[in-house]
């Protein structure tokens, strides 16, 4: 079953079909809390999302894709936590969020890659707030420019501009290698 029939049939009183969604976002919806900044409390930021996005699913618009909707839900919730932490929000990355690109029989290439990575997850936690959202979305999750501008509530060229800037700061910081 698809997005869309997903939503009708939860619409419809279907809960396996809203269980259908569940199962088959929750990986990336937490993993987008815990690379905004819900780090320890990903879990209960994915439970909440998943909660308003069932409460809210008549005023989700048909005609756009629900992975974006839903991930704005959990970026928002991301947001409402830290801001009630009091603090900025502190990213927790874990290594597991990028393959490693030795092969397992070379041990100064997996060193080289493991001290690579550590770098550059360092300086992504370092970037400002808006800078590290705009890449954290476009190359750790993976969503086109259009999806992140809509996860996040941002103009297009914010995302753009603020991705440009972030990437930029990593490349001064960590070397064009990384970048």
């Amino acid at each position: 079953m698809n997005d869309d029939e997903a939503v009708e049939r939860s619409l419809a009183g279907d809960l396996a079909a809203y269980e259908a969604l569940v199962a088959r976002y929750s990986v990336l919806a937490h993993r987008t809390a815990s690379m905004l900044g819900a780090g320890d409390e990903a879990e209960d930021v994915v439970q909440e999302a998943f909660v308003k996005a069932f409460r809210h699913l008549a005023s989700f618009r048909r005609d756009s894709p629900f992975r974006p909707w839903l991930l704005r839900i959990v970026a928002n919730e991301t947001h409402n936590l830290t801001r009630s932490r009091g603090r900025r929000s502190e990213l927790t990355l874990r290594l597991g969020a990028t393959a490693s690109v030795a092969a397992p029989d070379d041990p100064e290439g997996a060193a080289v890659a493991t001290d690579r990575r550590s770098r550059l997850l360092e300086a992504v936690r370092r970037l400002p707030e808006r800078e590290r959202q705009a890449v954290v979305c476009r190359y750790f999750l993976q969503l086109t420019e259009a999806e992140t501008a809509q996860v996040l509530d941002w103009p297009v060229g914010t995302v753009k501009s603020s991705t440009h800037r972030g990437l930029a700061r990593l490349r001064e910081e960590v070397g064009n290698e990384l970048a």
